[in-house]
């Protein structure tokens, strides 16, 4: 399974429970409805989360994502911040997790009278969803292979990447153009021909020791990516975030993407032609002080 989101298959997953209205149900039994708002519509807001060292790591900036993206769309989560989180940590708890877990925490709008996209027609009541696995990156995860797609991101007034909404087709279609071509994910330009970032991750580069980036724009608000960029600036290397265009990407050093499951990933190639480092040594500096941001966080806000 090539991709930033590579991991380890792990048998335990066979009989983990998932949270479903705030039921403890087997994953594997769970079920919504047909008519519900999300598989009909793909209305409705998610987060991924990582268990690391006994901690949901930099949850309080999740929560922050999803609670705005669900007020965007006025959906009613119907809990508040410390019942969700005391919810989650139910569910870990409950499938004996401590650490190396991935959780995808999934809010609808919940069930509808009919399935159109009239919200009017919902029953008031979200579905609120928690599926939980143990997840870890392959040790000997390949750089990876990227190339340029022809599918554009897009500006807020159209469809807004700041929302982590269930409506992914656009950056599926981005994948599945270059999966032919051998590659692992897609590089999106923005609208105006700028790069933006990959269908699933965010994208970073850097050319003579300098990392450039997107403006915050029309790419994905990443919890990962802002805090890579915080690290930047606090002295880990330099960085410039402005309108790129793809020539300037493609002479690049080096060349790393941004995620919840995948961290800080080296990229080897674009579009078959293979980078000078993969990792090279300001990815890797990016690498290990994202590495040591997590384990502080983890030491700070471990379950007791």
């Amino acid at each position: 399974m090539p991709g930033s989101q590579d991991f380890t298959p792990d048998t335990r997953n066979e009989a983990v429970l998932a949270l479903l209205n705030g039921q403890l149900v087997p994953a594997r039994d769970a079920q919504v409805s047909l008519f519900d708002a999300g598989f009909g519509l793909g209305d409705g807001v998610w987060e991924g989360l990582r268990l690391h060292k006994g901690a949901l790591l930099f949850l309080e900036a999740h929560l922050d994502r999803l609670y705005h993206g669900a007020a965007a769309l006025r959906i009613d989560i119907g809990m508040t911040r410390a019942a969700l989180t005391a919810s989650l940590w139910e569910l870990l708890r409950a499938n004996g997790m401590e650490d190396g877990a991935h959780l995808r925490l999934m809010v609808t709008r919940g069930r509808k009278s009919t399935i159109n996209q009239d919200p009017r027609f919902a029953s008031g009541k979200p579905t609120i969803a928690v599926t939980a696995e143990f997840k870890q990156r392959m040790a000997e995860a390949r750089p990876l292979a990227l190339a340029m797609s022809s599918i554009r991101t897009s500006p807020p007034e159209i469809f807004d990447m700041h929302l982590n909404t269930h409506s992914r087709l656009n950056y599926i279609r981005a994948l599945l153009e270059v999966m032919d071509t051998g590659a692992d994910e897609a590089i999106m330009l923005d609208h105006r021909g700028f790069v933006a970032s990959c269908n699933a991750t965010n994208l970073f580069w850097v050319k003579d020791g300098t990392v450039f980036t997107s403006r915050d724009d029309f790419c994905f608000n990443g919890i990962t990516r802002g805090n890579v960029i915080a690290l930047c600036r606090d002295g880990v290397a330099p960085l410039q975030q402005g309108d790129w265009g793809a020539d300037h990407l493609l002479a690049a050093d080096e060349v790393f993407v941004t995620g919840t499951m995948g961290g800080v990933t080296p990229a080897g190639s674009i579009d078959g032609d293979a980078l000078k480092s993969a990792p090279g040594p300001v990815t890797i500096a990016i690498r290990e002080a994202y590495e040591g941001l997590k384990d502080s966080y983890a030491r700070e806000h471990a379950a007791q």
